[in-house]
């Protein structure tokens, strides 16, 4: 069985460590990672998280002002 995750790419390395800070500060789920390989993205790092904690995620990400460039599933 293959796990889906689910990544978050950032267009700036600046967005993606801005986004860790206010993930670790908010103790909201998930971590930042090295882009994997199947995606194409501007910055090269992305943030890993599990499929149901996304909403919760973009929902406070518009709260708190952070950008990001798309979200991607990965199984």
């Amino acid at each position: 069985m293959v796990e889906t995750r689910v990544v978050i790419t950032f267009q700036t390395t600046t967005h993606a460590i801005a986004w860790e800070r206010a993930c670790k500060e908010e103790g909201l789920p998930g971590r930042l990672i090295p882009m994997p390989v199947e995606i194409s993205a501007h910055c090269g790092l992305a943030w890993l998280a599990a499929p149901d904690t996304v909403d919760i995620l973009l929902e406070r990400a518009r709260e708190l002002d952070l950008s990001y460039d798309r979200v991607v599933e990965l199984k």
